[in-house]
């Protein structure tokens, strides 16, 4: 797809071959898939597995503790977690919760030198590896018994995710479970009863959202609470303007100072302070996606994966006039959505990091993603990408424009703050100022220059 064109219907409609050649475009080779039914689904996978070289019993007996976020990810390998356990022997005590309190209590358990989890769902990388809680992989890809590397077939993976979890010195500390970029979501309706075409620019975006707001519904809604949880959005703007979040490694210093992250957020807040919801500025990602399923908002920018939901009639009364389309950009320049993978890492003080490292094998291998892509789950898997159950799962329009937004998405950006040992505190700081831009509280220059001070004051210790 090229950039910037849209995926909703009447401007640019969905085919099997434009998304196909849009997997190719994300670096893999396109596998020929047979459609596989539901039922079917756990007989054809145990078959894929006793394709494997791999002594699947190895470690039966033991017990790994997996925790995380309450996530589509842990919603759809929680039922196959029993299948795990029937071809290993291995027990699986899952542990998932909301994510913010997650991502508050995971970092206090690593630190305190706990042995469990043993796997767990993480996002500050940076943090992590540089306080020694992540087991370095490596190793274990080169262990013929825990991993057959052609029957898994890294060439499946999408680019992004194939690079995503290369820390710096080539080390792997993670092995990706879910692929997402920012997008936007669209209710037709809304947009139709004036007449309106889906923006495409940012202006386009903030002309459009302050033509549709009424006292009922919101132009936009998009994350913009003061914590670091309510990032993305407000990163992939400051990427499209042309800024980073932190500088080259020599600077070492946050980045959202400069003019063209200052120019991206003060559009930010126009947006949510012009045509946002009422309170926009105390809103998180789960505020954005229940106003958007409810009708109370005609455009949302969040998460790809919100389109499970989205597209589920019994969650959502939008689900047959939502759209999906491409992140804004400005004129003449492609759009740089933020784009993440959560990844699961095992505990470095694990005291079964090889039967945790086999279940990472499993839950990220071909059949298994299969299964979960059949779940509406965005895997990192290009055969699951392209299947039916994922399509169905997920809508075709939505995976067409969540694989355009990964596309062209900047990995490289992305990893450079998600990976810095002071992640957590950069976008803290980062997400201070954009909440004062949005509540009126602070022009976007002061707030951005005092923000970066901050975070720069965080990254010198």
């Amino acid at each position: 797809m090229a950039p910037g064109e849209n995926t909703l219907g009447g401007r640019a409609s969905t085919s099997r071959r434009s998304f196909v050649k849009a997997l190719g475009k994300a670096g893999a080779v396109l596998p020929t898939l047979t459609a596989l039914s539901r039922l079917g689904f756990a007989e054809d996978a145990a078959a894929n597995y006793a394709n494997a070289a791999i002594d699947w019993k190895q470690f039966a007996g033991q017990t790994i503790t997996l925790a995380g976020a309450i996530h589509p990810w842990s919603n759809a390998i929680t039922p196959l977690l029993p299948e795990f356990t029937k071809l290993t022997g291995i027990t699986v005590d899952s542990d998932f919760q909301l994510e913010t309190t997650y991502m508050g209590a995971v970092p206090i358990k690593l630190a305190r030198g706990s042995t469990t989890p043993d796997v767990f769902m993480f996002t500050t990388y940076g943090q992590g590896v540089s306080a020694g809680w992540l087991e370095p992989l490596s190793a274990y890809y080169s262990n013929k018994s825990l991993i057959d590397l052609p029957w898994y077939d890294e060439n499946d993976l999408l680019k992004t995710a194939r690079a995503f979890p290369l820390w710096t010195d080539g080390e792997r500390y993670a092995m990706p479970i879910t692929s997402e970029a920012m997008t936007l979501f669209i209710n037709k309706d809304a947009l139709a009863a004036k007449g309106l075409p889906v923006p495409q620019t940012f202006e386009e975006l903030l002309a459009t959202a302050k033509a549709i707001k009424t006292n009922d519904m919101s132009g936009i809604a998009m994350r913009a609470q003061a914590s670091f949880n309510s990032c993305p959005p407000a990163i992939g703007f400051v990427f499209s303007y042309g800024g980073t979040l932190v500088k080259d490694v020599k600077d070492n210093k946050a980045g959202f100072a400069s003019p063209e992250a200052i120019a991206a957020v003060e559009m930010y807040g126009q947006l949510l302070s012009q045509a946002g919801p009422f309170g926009a500025g105390s809103y998180e990602w789960y505020h954005v996606l229940d106003d958007f399923i409810q009708g109370r908002t005609a455009m949302a920018i969040d998460s790809s994966n919100f389109a499970t939901d989205i597209s589920n009639p019994a969650k959502s009364r939008v689900a047959n006039q939502a759209g999906y389309a491409a992140f804004p950009h400005l004129p003449g320049r492609t759009p740089v959505p933020f784009m993440s993978h959560w990844q699961a890492c095992i505990n470095s003080k694990s005291k079964n990091k090889r039967a945790a490292f086999l279940f990472l094998a499993w839950a990220t291998s071909k059949p298994t993603s299969l299964q979960t892509a059949a779940a509406g789950l965005a895997t990192t898997r290009v055969s699951a990408w392209s299947s039916d159950g994922f399509k169905k799962a997920f809508g075709a329009q939505a995976a067409e424009a969540a694989l355009s937004n990964l596309q062209n998405a900047d990995v490289d950006r992305a990893k450079a703050i998600l990976f810095h040992p002071q992640s957590k505190l950069i976008l803290d700081a980062f997400m201070i100022g954009v909440n004062e831009v949005v509540n009126g509280a602070t022009p976007a220059k002061a707030a951005m220059t005092t923000a970066a001070e901050k975070a720069n004051a965080a990254i010198r210790g």
